[in-house]
């Protein structure tokens, strides 16, 4: 019998099969996890559906403490949800630790937000109001990469608005979110909260049930697509956070020792499996062949292994599927620019690629026009600001990007021209609960985090009444 269970109105309960979930840095299966059928998916919604009437007319202080609980009761396992994160996702567990601390602060600060009531007008002849209403059922598709964490950025804002949730977890790392079902089971009412994982089958299902009243995902932009198109029949609501292909522009001015560790954090935190992760540098000609010389002397420093042992810098890619396509990227770079560091593999067990630096590569290169999503960075030369914000600008994702410059000022009036959802200065995933985020053209559709995601998870009600 499995250690983990699926959560269906409040009780945990076997899947109607299994599936097995594997250790990416030793290719070895770690857990034999419950799957979920179709009709517990459809009985995981129905759930949901009974307890919303309860949650959503229960007062928002109480909807708020019932979030804090969970976060509390998640501080009180972070150890062993960080070791675990670290054994089914393969990031180190410094990462993993940290990942379970903005897990838990993002509950704590969502669960602080309101939602009053707005008086827009009210004179002589009406009183307008805005109201925020709940939706009803929400449908959260958590990606692999951040397991726990993303389940943050949406289970908070769904649940203090008032709705109720049935989160699908990635098949290849289903774990660490059935042991929040535990925490969740003790903590949330009866249905409030389900979880159930697939073997990637169910996600239409879910994203076109007629008792879905809103669907959040998080994962590629075709998959997005695909949720959209689901979606459309019952013109639920939406929220997609997809592809990034994040450009960072390094002007001439910025100092390539100074910059280089930032940068490469930047681009290769996750094994650069960060959908905000810098995945296309610009860098002027000035200053490229330092910059190329820094980045490569980083790469061939780091530690590359499993993220359970000491000094290890950067894991496993997460699953094979995304090794084999990284390893297309790989082989593709060594013909379409020079590799100047890394593009290795281990040749042992684990989907381990050493982080890789590519230089003389240009736009039109398949690791520089799409998104790699793991550790091979592409460094483009460019002439000046404007060649820069033309090639950046020229995809069509737009999730973030930043500018470096010893000149914040004139790195200011680079930022405001270039089309992304966030462009940071001298800095690269810095994110928080309290900074609305969201995407450009093809990186996504609303917002999330801050007042501004709260309302995405909500039905606006205009009362206009005659006076």
């Amino acid at each position: 019998m499995s250690d983990y269970n699926l959560l269906i109105g409040g009780r945990l309960v076997a899947g109607d099969a299994t599936m097995p979930v594997v250790n990416p840095a030793t290719e070895a299966v770690i857990a034999d996890c419950p799957r979920g059928s179709a009709a517990q998916m459809d009985e995981a919604v129905a759930a949901a559906k009974a307890a919303f009437p309860g949650w959503a007319t229960l007062p928002i202080a109480e909807r708020r403490a019932a979030i804090l609980r969970l976060a509390d009761a998640l501080n009180r396992r972070a150890e062993e949800f960080a070791r675990l994160l670290t054994r089914e996702q393969g990031k180190p567990l410094s990462e993993s630790t940290a990942e379970l601390a903005y897990t838990e602060a993002f509950l704590r600060s969502l669960a602080t937000l309101d939602l009053p009531v707005r008086v827009v007008e009210d004179g002589e002849r009406r009183r307008v109001e805005l109201h925020r209403r709940p939706l009803g059922v929400v449908a959260a598709i958590i990606p692999w990469n951040f397991p726990l964490l993303i389940v943050a950025f949406k289970l908070p804002l769904a649940l203090l608005a008032g709705n109720t949730m049935v989160i699908k977890p990635a098949p290849t790392t289903p774990l660490v979110t059935l042991r929040l079902g535990e925490l969740c089971a003790e903590t949330l009412p009866p249905g409030v909260v389900n979880i159930v994982t697939d073997a990637n089958d169910l996600g239409a299902r879910l994203s076109s049930h007629p008792d879905v009243r809103k669907v959040t995902f998080t994962g590629s932009t075709e998959t997005g697509r695909r949720v959209m198109s689901s979606a459309a029949a019952t013109i639920k609501r939406i929220t997609l956070e997809l592809g990034g292909n994040d450009a960072a522009i390094v002007l001439d001015d910025a100092d390539p020792k100074a910059v280089a560790p930032k940068l490469f954090a930047g681009a290769f935190m996750n094994a650069g499996q960060v959908c905000l992760a810098i995945k296309r540098l610009y860098v002027h000609e000035r200053i490229y062949d330092a910059l190329c010389a820094e980045l490569a002397a980083l790469a061939e420093a780091t530690v590359v292994g499993d993220g359970l042992l000491p000094d290890v810098r950067i894991g496993p890619l997460q699953n094979r599927a995304q090794y084999d396509k990284v390893l297309g990227f790989l082989e593709e770079a060594g013909r379409d620019g020079r590799i100047i560091a890394g593009g290795a593999v281990t040749g042992g067990p684990g989907w381990f690629i050493r982080p890789t630096i590519v230089r003389d590569i240009a736009d039109g290169a398949r690791l520089v026009d799409e998104e790699q999503f793991g550790p091979i960075l592409p460094v483009i030369k460019v002439t000046g600001i404007d060649d820069a914000v033309r090639r950046a600008n020229a995809s069509p994702y737009g999730l973030g990007a930043s500018v470096w410059s010893s000149d914040p000022d004139r790195a200011h009036g680079v930022a405001c021209r270039l089309e992304a959802g966030t462009v940071w200065i001298n800095t690269h995933l810095d994110f928080g609960p309290t900074i609305p985020f969201g995407g450009a053209k093809q990186s996504g559709l609303g917002v999330e985090f801050a007042e501004e995601g709260l309302s995405e998870f909500t039905q606006l009600t205009v009362i206009n009444r005659a006076n």
